[in-house]
């Protein structure tokens, strides 16, 4: 049987009202939904593990930029990969924990200095994941506001549908990794994570300047983003649900699983990309060779076929069905630091605090698509008696 997809507007105002309620819609009518802006859009779980599954029909190579490692297909994805899945080996997390707890611990802090009340987003969100990031890269204070200005630019860049200014904003930061390697060629050797990289090799040689500012602009920009988003998820989510809030301070080992349940229901990731490389049929859909597809994350891990009623929390979920993290050759990476860096801050929030509320009157505004979770969040955090 054969399937047509529906059209749809991502920038329709009930989609920019809540994207996650109108893609909850969209994968209900059909497995895959069909736009200007997001060519074919993969709503339902099981459509999403057929294209992860299938990397020589789905490609990934859907950039005329590098995007190392998981711009590539194979048998380029797997030399990348494994020249730099060592950097998220166990030991490395466990070498950079005492550093991220130390961050985590004066980020709770300094917001407990503000009076307890703060915008999650912009004064605690977003400058903490650019400040764990800097500090696993091994990149000096300096350059973190230089980061996260040009995170802004890129933002502004991407939502512009402007290829001239994506390219320029593109082009700046290889300039800045440019100026970064450049200053440690010209210093005493250094053991820092980007130091090593300058001298990576896959498959004998060294990485270039463009696949260098790649894995670095992945590092840091796209991790940046994500954790952003997701600390206010968890956030709002621990605000919004005062006993498990307590719960989890009691029973800190529950917090791997809370985290990964609490960001499958409410993911801060939109979708990646593919391409096909042949006509295939996808959903009953029949989908011709050379065509772009958007994974959504958000909406297959909403799939009530696999997560029966999916708003609801639970604990007990099979987490190899969750694709928080994608699934699969792709799997992200960064997986591992991504899940130190929640983990621990959400400890030492939870320990530093006797409460996480929503302040009286406020009301979140979402974030919309390129963007997931919360564009604003307020939330005010009371200290643990002395």
């Amino acid at each position: 049987m054969t399937t047509t997809p529906p059209r749809w507007d991502p920038q329709a105002p009930e989609v920019l009202r809540d994207q996650r309620a109108a893609y909850d819609q969209l994968r209900e009518r059909c497995p895959l939904a069909h736009s200007d802006a997001q060519h074919w859009s993969v709503l339902r779980h099981a459509e999403v593990m057929q294209v992860l599954g299938d990397h020589a029909t789905f490609s990934s190579a859907v950039s005329a930029h590098p995007a190392v490692p998981n711009g590539y297909d194979q048998p380029l994805h797997t030399q990348y990969r494994r020249a730099l899945d060592p950097f998220f080996a166990p030991e490395r997390m466990a070498h950079f924990e005492p550093v991220c707890r130390a961050l985590s611990a004066a980020t709770v802090q300094e917001a407990m200095a503000l009076g307890g009340e703060l915008e999650i987003t912009h004064e605690f969100a977003l400058p903490f994941a650019v400040r764990v990031q800097s500090a696993f890269l091994g990149w000096p204070t300096l350059l973190q506001d230089e980061l996260l200005g040009w995170l802004r630019r890129s933002q502004a860049a991407t939502r512009s549908g402007d290829r001239t200014q994506t390219s320029a904003v593109a082009q700046e930061f290889e300039d800045l990794v440019g100026r970064v390697r450049q200053a440690r060629l010209e210093a005493p050797p250094t053991q820092d994570i980007t130091s090593e990289l300058m001298h990576t090799r896959v498959e004998g040689r060294l990485l270039d300047l463009r696949e260098l500012a790649s894995v670095l602009r992945n590092w840091t920009v796209g991790e940046v983003g994500t954790i952003a988003a997701s600390i206010g998820i968890l956030l709002h989510w621990l605000a919004s649900h005062p006993d498990w809030q307590q719960r989890l301070r009691a029973q800190p080992g529950l917090l791997p699983t809370a985290i990964d349940e609490v960001l499958r229901i409410d993911g801060p990731l939109v979708a990646n990309r593919r391409i096909t490389t042949r006509d295939v049929t996808l959903g009953g859909c029949p989908v011709p060779m050379g065509e772009r597809l958007s994974i959504h994350w958000i909406a297959a891990n909403r799939d009530p076929r696999v997560f029966g009623d999916p708003d609801e929390f639970r604990m007990d979920r099979d987490p190899a069905l969750n694709l928080l993290y994608g699934a699969g050759i792709h799997v992200c990476p960064g997986a591992p630091l991504a899940r130190l860096e929640l983990r621990v801050l959400m400890e030492e929030l939870l320990a530093r605090t006797s409460a996480i509320a929503l302040p009286a009157g406020h009301a979140p505004t979402r974030a919309t698509a390129p963007d997931a979770g919360y564009a604003t969040l307020r939330v005010r955090l009371h200290q643990t008696p002395a």
